[in-house]
């Protein structure tokens, strides 16, 4: 299990493959740069990610001939970015299989704004059960597990009721009166001050994983992360 989404970026130009990199690090997701460009379908196979960002002019093959590739064996969702504006490459995009389609140059905002769209169409119901936050941690849902780098962190089962609530509320402040009534809600009756104990005791185990903070502090309303 990664605790990020990761995306493949099949673009020749290395400035722009390294820019696109930079950018979706930033915005949290696993970015891999395509480069075996006479062997992709192998490396998409390699990598396996849940989104494709695809230049149409590469070579060896077309953009247009790697995405028919891919639909025979996924449907993983593709987006093309590429200098082509005409409206028979869009169709053609579209023939071939592609998601979404955005012609260079673009602002990465709205890259930004079209890759969460799209995962949170293909995901929905993913993203709703498996929660990616920052540190490289991921929190499932169903099974109320946290993750680090694929490895389960080993928590009491009031830390897990108090960090689910904090995941699942993610990025809104959770107050202290917030928490307590959800472990109340499991029939363990908690203190102010053990309530307190319990954070602390969390925020350190955590932070001595990750390296960094995990869970802030909103002062005179409560607790969040990020």
């Amino acid at each position: 299990m990664d605790s990020k989404i990761k995306l493949m970026i099949i673009e020749d130009d290395a400035t722009l493959a390294r820019e696109l990199r930079c950018s979706l690090s930033k915005w949290q997701y696993q970015a891999v740069v395509a480069q075996s460009f006479d062997n992709l379908l192998q490396e998409f196979i390699s990598e396996q990610p849940q989104l494709v960002l695809m230049d149409i002019n590469l070579p060896y093959h077309d953009g247009f001939y790697w995405c028919g590739k891919i639909r025979q064996i996924s449907k993983v969702p593709i987006i093309y970015i590429s200098s082509r504006g005409g409206d028979r490459d869009k169709i053609t995009a579209v023939a071939q299989g592609g998601d979404d389609y955005v012609e260079k140059p673009f602002h990465m905002e709205l890259l930004k704004a079209k890759i969460e769209a799209l995962l949170r169409r293909t995901y929905e119901y993913k993203v709703a059960v498996h929660l990616f936050l920052n540190a490289g941690l991921s929190f499932d849902s169903a099974l109320q597990s946290l993750y680090f780098s694929g490895e389960e962190i080993d928590l009491t089962k009031s830390e897990r009721r108090l960090f689910a609530r904090l995941a699942q509320s993610k990025p809104d402040v959770v107050t202290r009166d917030e928490l307590m009534m959800e472990l109340w809600n499991t029939d363990e009756y908690v203190t102010d001050a053990a309530l307190t104990t319990i954070i602390s005791r969390l925020r350190s185990k955590l932070s001595a994983i990750c390296g960094e903070d995990v869970i802030f502090t909103k002062k005179g309303q409560g607790y969040f992360v990020k």
